[in-house]
């Protein structure tokens, strides 16, 4: 099919109906092409100057984003289906991962390649949550088991895959991008839930963790205490997104002292 606005022409039925069966099946694919393409590229469209998904209605994430610079720890914590999983804690990391910071940027930036955790409650939700926001859905390549792409992290920068069991990541190395948009390495992410234990949060340093969902009871205050001690040596971040539904637990505790909303919505160092 020669060059064409393909908006211009799905606008036009009569057009398309004037097109043999052949052009029709060529419409098609060329649609599924340019719909795999935009998926692909998700991450470019969030927040723009104007538009649906325009920053500025955006507040809490546009006042959760630039606290990245004063404080380590930050806690997205509010009601369900608002945006806080992908909007913010896996918008924020793929800008880590990738170095991809947008323009108008308010946040910390890091200049090199990151070494980076995210986690959430249950190998499962992790898998088919936070995978799937990240990766998009698993999909086969020439028989090697890869993901599709169509999550946050675009998928030309989407590089080595390593498994767990039942299709969860291991890790996963990702392009990062210098100020200038040149390659300059690497990023790792390693893919968790605390539904492995504390012990699974040791290791070495970190220069980021997210933690999706909140960590539960003494257990999950033990795994918190870790993911601090990962992030300490590197000056790194935790950033956690979850609704509080188990009240005020220790981990909410550690940023609601007393139980009430500090002012500003700001916890001091």
């Amino acid at each position: 099919m020669a060059a064409v606005n393909l908006d211009a022409l799905v606008a036009n039925p009569d057009l398309i109906r004037g097109l043999s069966a052949a052009k029709k099946a060529e419409l098609v694919s060329l649609l599924e092409q340019r719909a795999l393409l935009r998926a692909r590229r998700k991450f470019f469209g969030y927040y723009p100057d104007q538009g649906r998904l325009a920053r500025r209605p955006y507040r809490t994430h546009m006042e959760f984003f630039p606290a990245g610079t004063q404080h380590r720890g930050r806690c997205a914590m509010s009601a369900n289906r608002v945006g806080k999983t992908e909007g913010m804690g896996g918008y924020e990391t793929t800008c880590h991962l990738t170095g991809r910071y947008p323009t108008w940027w308010p946040g910390r930036r890091f200049s090199h390649p990151v070494e980076w955790w995210m986690a959430g409650k249950t190998n499962e939700t992790t898998r088919d949550i936070l995978q799937k926001v990240m990766f998009g859905d698993i999909a086969y390549q020439d028989g090697e088991k890869r993901v599709s792409g169509t999550g946050l992290i675009p998928w030309e920068d989407i590089g080595d895959i390593t498994w767990k069991s039942h299709d969860l990541i291991d890790t996963m190395t990702v392009k990062h991008y210098d100020a200038h948009g040149d390659q300059d390495g690497w990023s790792i992410l390693g893919v968790k839930s605390y539904q492995q234990g504390r012990g699974s949060f040791e290791g070495t340093a970190k220069h980021g963790i997210w933690l999706d969902e909140e960590p539960e009871g003494d257990e999950g205050e033990l795994i918190y205490a870790e993911c601090l001690t990962r992030t300490m040596t590197t000056d790194g971040m935790i950033l956690l997104t979850f609704t509080p539904l188990e009240g005020l637990s220790k981990v909410v505790m550690l940023f609601m002292p007393g139980g009430q909303r500090p002012e500003g919505g700001v916890v001091p160092s």
